[in-house]
């Protein structure tokens, strides 16, 4: 037992280095300090999650692929916002319950398709100033074996995969987008998604321009 939670420490602490090394690449638009003034709600929409292998599994599909992006883009949506909520008196903006959100994207008929409609129609749909949309690319590289066979032979280990975080904020007044980051990050072996969504929010919380 002593062993796992010494492996799971070393594991994390290694993903934390590596994500400390990780690119990052911001955009603020010239007029992001006025819509900062007068923007008070915010919607979380779910990620678009894009997953690959280096290597398919030979028990993986691609069915089981399509399976999995969709189930963790609503996941990672509600991970940010339990973020958000424990940081609310941080923020300037209130974020719309994430259950609202996909209410009433199901009910305009768009939840599967949002990535085709304008932001600013997004926003008029949603009763919210701002939208914030996600994108999760991620390329599995190794396994949890192999992940765990590094930590004990070589005293550290990778992580499971790697991948990119690009998070947008639009205006709902013109549908601009307002603020850009993009990220590279590492997922260790033991990451669930709203795991992966505190290391992520930890990241981006330095960095979101709607702090006080």
């Amino acid at each position: 037992m002593k062993l796992k939670f010494l492996l799971i420490f070393i594991l994390s602490l290694s993903c934390y280095l590596l994500e400390a090394q990780g690119t990052k690449q911001t955009y603020s638009a010239p007029n992001l300090k006025e819509v900062i003034k007068r923007a008070k709600t915010a919607a979380i929409l779910p990620f678009n999650v894009t997953i690959s292998y280096k290597k398919m599994p030979k028990s993986v599909t691609v069915e089981n692929i399509k399976e999995d992006e969709k189930k963790e883009g609503p996941q990672m949506q509600q991970g940010m916002y339990t973020y958000m909520l424990r940081k609310m008196d941080d923020y300037t903006v209130s974020f719309q319950d994430v259950d609202r959100t996909n209410a009433l994207l199901k009910k305009a008929g768009i939840y599967d398709n949002y990535n085709e409609i304008l932001p600013d129609s997004i926003c008029k749909i949603l009763g919210v100033d701002i939208v914030i949309k996600s994108n999760w690319n991620y390329s599995k590289t190794g396994s949890e074996a192999g992940a765990i066979a590094s930590a004990l032979l070589l005293g550290f280990a990778k992580g499971t995969g790697s991948g990119q975080l690009i998070m947008q904020i639009y205006d709902g007044k013109t549908g601009d987008v307002i603020w850009r980051m993009a990220k590279e990050m590492d997922e260790g072996t033991f990451s669930s998604a709203n795991e992966l969504m505190e290391r992520m929010m930890r990241k981006v919380g330095r960095n979101f321009p709607f702090d006080k």
